[in-house]
Order: structure tokens, then C-alpha cells, then sequence
């Protein structure tokens, strides 16, 4: 499994781990506090996914023309997910 794979991966995890959260302390009778937690995350997962490019070209040497592109991908394919979360139940 590719590395871009990994860290998208772990990016649902997180979004995962910030829903479940909001579940447990909040309760399902809610739902404004799942669309909170899902925009936490997004604001956790970019600082996650740039914290991701700079090691890539700090560490991988790749350039930042190089890993732009990938941050992209890696930042808004949970980041989608999670703006769905977020527009589901903020309109409850």
C-alpha cells in the first residue's frame, strides 16, 4: 500500500476518532456537535496533512512543486467526507 494511501487512511481514522468523541460526550441527540467535531477535524487534518508535505520535502526530498499535488489529495478526499458530516447535521 502506497504511502498517500496510508495517510488518507489515517486521516478517516482521525475524522473517525473526532465524530465517535463528539458521539460519547455529547450524546446522538446532538447532531449539532457532530457537525462541530467534523469541522475540527478539518482544521486538525490541515495542520496533519501539512505537517505530512513538510516531511516529504524535508526529509524524502521531494520539492514542494513535487508534494503540493499529493497534499491536495491527501488534505481534500477526507476533508470531503467530513464537510458532508458537517452539512448533514448542521442542518438539523
Amino acid at each position: 500500500m502506497s504511502h498517500t494511501v496510508k495517510v488518507i487512511a489515517l486521516g478517516f481514522a482521525l475524522l473517525t476518532v473526532c465524530v465517535m468523541c463528539a458521539r460519547l460526550l455529547e450524546g446522538p441527540a446532538q447532531p449539532s456537535y457532530l457537525a462541530r467535531a467534523a469541522l475540527l477535524f478539518v482544521a486538525l487534518w490541515l495542520i496533519g496533512a501539512g505537517i505530512n508535505m513538510w516531511i516529504g520535502v524535508s526529509r524524502a526530498g521531494y520539492s514542494v512543486a513535487e508534494e503540493a499535488p499529493i497534499f491536495l489529495l491527501v488534505f481534500s478526499v477526507p476533508a470531503a467526507v467530513a464537510l458532508l458530516v458537517w452539512w448533514k447535521y448542521s442542518r438539523l
